[in-house]
């Protein structure tokens, strides 16, 4: 059965950036259970994070969407020194992997993940968080985002000064 997942990709980027989708200048055909799927470099869709929902400049990249048997997706998000996310949750979880530089991550509750390339951190269900760059470097981490119930991300206020500050 095949599968024509643009329309989907532009829903779902819509709805939450975390979702890592967008649509794609040639519809992409998926082979729903019968073969692989190969997302092509050349044709990964990027774009710059927008000002709703960072602060500072970040691109992300799409690695891959979600469909209909595998309820996460993919992207590399790179963010420029002191760039960061806004406080935002993730319904099914959020993983998070550095591949260059130094990732921050922190919650509510004050406290704040430094972590390097190459380490990890798994963000459970429904924990407030934001994550981004250290303010003297910039740094890349690869996200691999579920979703429940058709929803991956909620975003909500922007971290502050103070609060990204608070985090070095």
């Amino acid at each position: 059965m095949k599968k024509n997942i643009s329309a989907t990709l532009k829903a779902t980027l819509l709805t939450g950036l975390s979702s890592m989708v967008v649509t794609s200048a040639a519809s992409a055909e998926v082979n729903i259970n019968t073969e692989q799927q190969v997302y092509r470099a050349k044709d990964r869709q990027s774009f710059e994070g927008p000002d709703n929902i960072f602060t500072g400049k970040v691109k992300v990249d799409i690695l891959f969407p979600e469909n209909d048997v595998a309820n996460y997706s993919a992207a590399y998000v790179t963010f420029q020194p002191s760039a960061r996310s806004a406080w935002h949750t993730h319904p099914a979880g959020q993983h998070i992997i550095v591949t260059k530089g130094v990732a921050l991550t922190g919650t509510r509750d004050g406290k704040v993940i430094h972590f390097h390339e190459g380490e990890s951190v798994w963000c459970p269900p429904d924990i407030d968080h934001w994550h981004g760059a250290t303010s003297d470097a910039a740094m890349t981490h690869l996200v691999i985002t579920a979703s429940k119930e058709g929803k991956n991300v909620i975003w909500k206020e922007k971290v502050t000064d103070e609060q990204y500050a608070a985090a070095k």
